[in-house]
This record gives C-alpha cells, structure tokens and sequence, in this order.
C-alpha cells in the first residue's frame, strides 16, 4: 500500500510562487539598475531569463532550493558591489579584501620556497 504526501502539492505550488516571486524581483532590480532599453539591462534581463528558463524543469525541492539561494546570493552580492562604489568606507574595505584575497592567491601559486 502506497502512501501518498497530502502536502505534495502545497510544497510545489509554493515552491513556484516563491520562484516566480524571486524572478519578478530579478527583473525589478534590474529596472532599478539600468533602466530603460540600455545595454547593460538588455543583457541583465537576458541572463536573468536564460538562467530561470534553463532550469525551469527542475523538478527536485532541494536542488530548486540551490538555484534560488544562488540566485538571491548573485542578488546580495550585486547590491553589496553597488553600495561599495557610493560609500567610501565600504568601497575602501572592500578593496583592501580583495586586495588581500588576491595576495594570499599568488602566495598559493608561488611554487618557490621562501629563502631563510
């Protein structure tokens, strides 16, 4: 005897609307970002639609709940960059951690033993 999850379709069904809901508001900070018919908006739309349209058929909670936290990441990261360039303070910490992350890369690549 089979058992069937009577909260199946609730699940999917909010699922969708959380999804659509993140999308609708990918294509609102994008009309905040550029708006109009510029360039950088057309593209952003683009991407924004090519990347919700290639995993439209992902059928698997755990793998729709990735996809979203990578998106609302991509979002965060976006915002955070943007705030970085009109407050000095932050642009200028955010500067130095790059800085720093880069430095501790090329000291990963550097093959050479440190001279004594």
């Amino acid at each position: 005897m089979k058992i069937e999850n009577p909260f199946k379709n609730k699940v999917i069904k909010l699922t969708f609307t959380q999804s659509l809901q993140l999308y609708r508001d990918c294509l609102r900070l994008i009309r905040h970002i550029a708006p109009g018919n510029s360039p950088k908006g057309m593209a952003l739309r683009t991407m924004v639609k090519s990347d919700f349209g290639k995993n439209s058929a992902v059928k698997d909670e755990a793998q729709i709940e990735v996809l979203k936290a990578g998106a609302i990441r991509a979002l965060s990261n976006y915002m955070l960059y943007e705030s970085g360039a009109k407050d000095k303070k932050l642009g200028t910490a955010m500067k130095k951690f790059n800085e720093d992350e880069r430095a501790g890369m090329r000291n990963k690549d550097d093959k050479t033993v440190p001279k004594k």
